[in-house]
């Protein structure tokens, strides 16, 4: 369910207007027909505790029908011994090398929509953005949505909070998506976003707070990311299926917490805080009480 999409073999150079230098970068097979498109971004790795916001991404992507045209070229920015590329093999033959790379992919339809997503780059974030910048104003773009999701003290049974930052005032202010507080240490998300805004293009970041607790994956929170994103671009989307898998997310998530009891102490401490209306902790302290609950666990 993380896989990034595959690199195309057919790429080849985009010639861009800018004097900034950054073409090599990226590769483009066939330039898109979409007239003022908004994007849809999501990094897997540090801003997407348990893969919600890369699922969200992904089953968006399915359910318009996106089809990849363009990529950020993965040799300056990433340390291939950190995020590897991966090798196709049949029949004891290598077929094929797949290298970690952001993908953008195009779903024209009543709101245009570009899709970026890949693993967060380790190595020279400012060159990372400016290439994407770059793009972004090439597309002539009018708002970019950046999917992020970060551990927290909820309970998987409740609704996932989301919370937001960015440069669109329009956005940030609807009913249902909090403002973030946060302050702290940044991801690409982060970084990009504010690039995007020095560039003059309206952003917005949507969080979700995913339980601390979770199993890999959580479908639940990719759910609602997914929606908001739908409710903020203005496109309908079938989620069913992932309706669905949220339920089950939700199933296999009483069963962990009803198997073992420190688990369940642990959850009904964040429960009777939340209707306390406790603040959101630190990231120190979230850190302590996870250490605290490792610590009590029994071995084995």
């Amino acid at each position: 369910m993380g896989n990034t999409p595959r690199r195309k073999a057919n790429l080849r150079p985009f010639r861009f207007a800018s004097r900034r230098g950054v073409a090599q970068r990226v590769r483009l097979a066939g330039r898109p027909r979409v007239e003022h498109p908004l994007m849809l971004v999501a990094f897997e790795g540090w801003n997407d505790a348990a893969d919600a916001a890369s699922y969200a991404l992904t089953n968006l992507s399915r359910a318009w029908q996106a089809t990849s045209f363009a990529e950020i070229d993965a040799e300056e920015f990433f340390d291939f011994t950190e995020t590897r590329p991966e090798l196709t093999v049949v029949a004891g033959l290598v077929r094929e090398i797949t290298w970690p790379a952001t993908v953008f992919s195009v779903a024209p339809g009543p709101v245009d929509v570009v899709f970026a997503r890949g693993p967060e780059p380790q190595l020279r974030w400012r060159a990372y953005c400016d290439a994407f910048v770059e793009l972004a104003l090439a597309l002539r773009a009018r708002r970019v949505v950046l999917l992020g999701a970060y551990l927290a003290e909820v309970m998987h049974s409740r609704p996932v909070p989301l919370a937001t930052t960015g440069s669109d005032a329009a956005i940030t202010g609807l009913e249902g998506l909090a403002l973030s507080r946060y302050e702290g240490p940044a991801g690409i998300v982060g970084v990009l976003g504010a690039s995007l805004a020095d560039a003059g293009i309206p952003t917005v970041a949507v969080w979700a707070s995913v339980p601390c607790y979770s199993i890999p994956v959580s479908a639940k929170a990719a759910l609602a990311l997914a929606q908001a994103a739908t409710r903020i671009i203005g496109r309908p989307a079938d989620l069913s299926e992932l309706a669905e898998e949220a339920l089950e997310y939700e199933r296999q998530m009483d069963e962990l917490v009803g198997a073992d009891e420190n688990v369940a102490a642990y959850v009904a401490r964040i429960g009777r805080s939340a209707d306390l209306g406790a603040p959101e902790p630190s990231l120190e302290g979230l850190t302590e009480e996870i250490e605290r609950y490792l610590r009590d666990e029994p071995p084995g």
